[in-house]
């Protein structure tokens, strides 16, 4: 299961897990399950399961097919460190991504404790960037989970940002991510939060990227910030 992405930081998906449980606050309106739900009523083979976590071995040796450079979002609709995911299944994903030098391959995850239990167990090669989700300061502890990790790349998914980060730690850290909630019922982001991230990020001198302001019509807010767009990407993805 590979698809181009309408998601504004990569270029297409790769799926070889799908499903997911929800762990906290970020995962409350999770568009993956629902985009999951509408999948298992159309009678989608993949979607059987509906959004339990369901692994698919016939996709993760998918990108060695692709010749063209591609930036994949690994897992969009999972999440690579659900406990339920073998580390042998992880394993294999990672072979998949050494494998494939001329793709960069973005992993993003809820789970940092589990993220740090397994990555001396891993390669990491230089193609693989490694991100955390965080949407509040309740889940910060997750950062400092993450710049413990060999990755060459590591970045921040600062969404949905559902309340301020005015103390991120930022060292060792390449890239950030901002965006709001999006979908029914999503909840709003003040432009205070986002000016403050931005702010640290100038200060520390790490790329950001602002995805889209969110609600319940994301196509209607935008994605411009102080009457500009923000496009910022790792300092890696330029030297490549």
């Amino acid at each position: 299961m590979a698809t181009k992405s309408n998601i504004e930081w990569t270029e297409m998906t790769w799926n070889p897990v799908t499903g997911c449980t929800k762990i906290s606050q970020g995962c409350k309106h999770c568009y993956a399950e629902r985009m999951a739900k509408r999948l298992t009523a159309m009678g989608a083979d993949r979607y059987r399961n509906g959004f339990s976590v369901t692994l698919h071995p016939d996709l993760v040796d998918v990108p060695r097919s692709w010749r063209q450079p591609r930036v994949v979002f690994v897992n969009s609709m999972s999440d690579l460190f659900h406990d339920d995911i073998p580390l042998a299944y992880i394993q294999r994903v990672f072979a998949t991504m050494r494998d494939c030098p001329h793709h960069t391959f973005q992993v993003l995850t809820k789970r940092s404790e589990r993220l740090v239990e397994l990555a001396s167990h891993l390669d990491w090669p230089s193609n693989v960037w490694m991100g955390v989700s965080v949407e509040d300061e309740r889940v910060l502890d997750r950062v400092s989970h993450l710049q413990s990790v060999p990755a060459k790349t590591r970045f921040l998914s600062l969404e949905p940002l559902i309340g301020p980060l005015n103390a991120l730690p930022l060292e060792g850290i390449h890239w950030a991510i901002v965006g709001g909630e999006s979908g029914p019922a999503a909840r709003p982001m003040r432009k205070e939060w986002v000016t403050a991230i931005l702010r640290q990020c100038r200060q520390a001198k790490v790329p950001f990227f602002f995805k889209q302001w969110g609600g319940v019509r994301k196509d209607l807010t935008g994605r411009e910030l102080n009457g500009r767009t923000y496009n910022d990407m790792p300092a890696t993805a330029n030297a490549a």
